[in-house]
């Protein structure tokens, strides 16, 4: 059976465009693979942000931790074995201060590790985690998708290949405020019906 990962960022529960569109999206997948899922909220679980202490445990081997440093890198390894065991991954995220919520780039930071999900080589860094799909639902107040002043969208992408995740699809509700959102709204929804077709 497949796994999806579905992790999501928005601060509001209720109300949110880009839970509801990879709630949509998730189920849609899930109904049609018949695929289990593990979802992260990461509004939800308070990740800690990387100091020296945490990054020095989640490198150190795990037969050579200190009892301190296995409960500090469990979070880390938690994320990542979610990561290792999805073959496909739904990230819904909103748009905050034209990049992600920083609870995303905790979390990136916590799975970013060399030799767990990325090796370096005589050419440069190797992502480790190939053969995902990875879908990205997005939705933005002000800011288009793809515009000069999206700085989210690459970054995700760049981060995501780093590690090996370099199939990634996005779904944007995007430039949303003073704006018809209806439109908007159907067209992905649209789509998201598509790809799960």
């Amino acid at each position: 059976m497949s796994n999806i990962l579905h992790i999501t960022a928005s601060i509001r529960e209720q109300g949110s465009l880009s839970r509801s569109l990879s709630d949509t999206l998730v189920a849609s997948l899930a109904k049609k693979t018949g695929a289990a899922v593990v979802t992260r909220d990461l509004a939800d679980n308070d990740l800690p942000f990387i100091d020296a202490d945490r990054f020095a445990a989640n490198l150190a081997p795990h037969a050579d931790r200190t009892p301190q440093q296995q409960e500090l890198a469990a979070i880390s390894d938690t994320l990542i074995a979610e990561l290792q065991d999805a073959d496909t991954i739904v990230l819904g995220l909103p748009f905050y201060n034209f990049s992600v919520p920083a609870t995303v780039k905790a979390w990136a930071d916590l799975v970013a590790r060399a030799g767990t999900t990325f090796t370096y080589t005589p050419d440069g860094p190797k992502g480790l985690l190939k053969g995902k799909k990875t879908y990205i639902t997005i939705a933005t107040g002000g800011t288009p998708i793809g515009s000069d002043i999206d700085f989210m969208t690459p970054w995700l992408k760049f981060f995501l290949a780093f590690i090996g995740i370099e199939d990634v699809e996005v779904i944007a509700v995007d430039g949303i405020i003073g704006q018809p959102q209806d439109d908007k709204i159907a067209a992905a929804t649209a789509r998201i019906e598509k790809l799960a077709a």
